[in-house]
């Protein structure tokens, strides 16, 4: 037992410094997507980061997290496929990426859970969907003991 725990611990710690990465490099698209409007290199930089990030939380078992980052990938997608990503839903977006790097920060180094509520994330992604004119998502499916189910 101790060393599954040990080994889950090392795979987590090595995910958050590749986390940490993934999460720059979201942020330098976003800067570019300021900059240059519905830019579809960036907007597809942007979808992958976020795609990666949500498989490798689900490879982890990290639920909250993965769902939060699958969510707004697919609320931007169909955005940059119309071009409409840009404008007031960027500081949204912005305000995503910071919620989803203060979650990594917040997750247990030993469980992975993220043990708060989600209600900050569901009002974020409610407002980047109509912003961008997208049927709200679904998230917080919680599987740690003691977590707010959001429901």
């Amino acid at each position: 037992m101790m060393d599954r725990t040990a080994t889950r611990e090392g795979a987590l710690q090595e995910f958050l410094l590749d986390a940490q990465v993934l999460l720059s490099g979201a942020q330098e698209c976003l800067s570019h997507l300021e900059l240059i409007g519905n830019d579809p290199d960036a907007c597809l930089c942007l979808e992958e980061t976020l795609t990666t990030l949500a498989d490798r939380c689900d490879s982890l078992e990290l639920d909250e997290v993965a769902q939060f980052a699958r969510a707004l990938q697919q609320l931007i997608a169909p955005a940059c496929g119309e071009q409409l990503l840009g404008g007031a839903a960027l500081p949204i977006l912005e305000a995503c990426l910071a919620l989803l790097a203060w979650q990594l920060e917040l997750l247990d180094p030993v469980t992975g859970c993220l043990g708060m509520d989600c209600e900050e994330q569901r009002l974020l992604l409610d407002e980047l969907a109509e912003l961008l004119a997208q049927p709200a998502t679904q998230t917080c499916a919680q599987h740690c003991d003691g977590a707010d189910s959001g429901n």
